[in-house]
């Protein structure tokens, strides 16, 4: 069984029934149990035409539930003119379902649920192994957003960068369960450079490729994590951060500069340089420059407040931090940083320790107190 093959066909396959008029939950359950019968059927009997074969059954799970539903009686003119079975429409209703998952009324968890469900092809069960919650409670979160969304008509352009946060988002999720999310979203954003031409959405996938680069060295044989000066470079993967560095080139030649292609832009350098020592800091810190013209967004004053650490000296990279909200997140852990590049080992270690307390999970929270008993070993404590 191609698992690839049903999840590349499954938007289209559900675009085809929302035109023929079926509401996006019911067409949604019905394709899902085109998917289940697909596996059941096709290893003894593959078909002919694979998307063709999905249309049709899932077309009849739509109408047995149509029939079965008196509450739809308002589609019965639906059962009555069963289209008959042939080849499947060329039409790609993939783009119209990337905006509609990524509908402005959904919370940012029920859009990527969505998405991975109605774009990625995945199953309910799936997505909440990925994201380690009880396949009970992702089920409920994707009918609200299918309940949420039914109805919704394509009558004005959808919002591009509504959908390449949904993405980001998708990319951002990690890496447990049986399905790679980072992957994943790699796969979709491939999907819709393809069918859009906007530098943004070329500026997330080169993104997207370059931080996915640097994956296998980013964690130690033991699980603990490799921060980005210490990592092994040879285990970088080249050819992902060539096409992402041709990518962005691209992408920025269309002089549209957008803050996926900034952020890109940066990755770039890291990924440019042979070693931690030979980053080009003054031009990252241009970088972020743009980047905080774009989106006034603290985080990435954060971020630059490093590099301008790493540029200019640890006291300007502490004063810029200094300007900053210290309940920003990883605010501390900054500080503590600057602090030991700057010699003062006894601040950075009981921040190192604080940061600790403050991370967002086991891993970083390991490394950060590593950190904190480096140095108070150095120090004798």
């Amino acid at each position: 069984m191609d698992e690839a093959l049903l999840r590349s066909l499954t938007p289209g396959v559900l675009g085809i029934l929302v035109r023929r008029g079926a509401d996006f939950a019911a067409a949604e359950d019905a394709v899902q149990d085109a998917l289940v019968e697909a596996v059941r059927v096709w290893p003894e009997d593959p078909p002919r035409d694979a998307k063709g074969w999905l249309v049709t059954v899932a077309w009849r799970r739509f109408l047995d539930a149509t029939r079965a539903d008196t509450a739809r009686r308002r589609r019965e003119d639906l059962v009555e003119e069963e289209p008959t079975a042939g080849p499947a429409s060329a039409v790609d209703d993939t783009l119209r379902l990337y905006f509609l998952c990524a509908h402005p009324s959904l919370t940012p968890s029920s859009a990527v649920a969505l998405t991975l469900r109605a774009v990625g092809g995945l199953t309910t069960r799936q997505i909440a192994r990925a994201y380690l919650v009880p396949e009970a409670t992702m089920a409920q979160r994707i009918s609200r957003a299918k309940r949420t969304v039914s109805g919704v008509r394509f009558d004005r352009p959808g919002d591009v960068a509504t959908v390449l946060r949904v993405l980001y988002l998708v990319f951002n999720e990690g890496y447990s369960g049986d399905v790679d999310l980072a992957a994943e979203a790699i796969r979709l954003t491939r999907q819709l450079a393809a069918r859009v031409d906007h530098p943004e959405v070329a500026g997330l996938l080169a993104l997207m490729l370059l931080h996915h680069a640097r994956r296998a060295a980013r964690t130690a044989a033991d699980g603990s994590l490799v921060p980005l000066a210490e990592q092994d470079r040879s285990r970088w993967d080249t050819a992902s951060i060539a096409e992402g560095v041709a990518i962005l080139q691209a992408a920025l030649a269309r002089d549209r500069l957008g803050e996926f292609q900034a952020q890109a832009a940066v990755a770039a350098l890291h990924a440019d340089a042979p070693s931690a020592e030979d980053t080009d800091w003054v031009q990252i810190v241009e970088w972020y420059d743009e980047l905080v013209r774009l989106t006034d967004n603290p985080v990435v004053r954060l971020n630059r407040a490093v590099a301008v650490g790493e540029a200019d000296g640890p006291r300007a990279g502490l004063t810029a931090l200094a300007a900053l909200d210290d309940s920003l997140p990883r605010h501390t852990a900054a500080a503590a940083y600057l602090h030991e590049r700057d010699g003062d080992l006894a601040t950075a270690a009981r921040l190192y320790a604080e940061a600790a307390h403050k991370a967002p999970d086991l891993a970083e929270r390991d490394h950060l107190t590593r950190q904190a008993a480096r140095l108070n070993a150095r120090l004798g404590r």
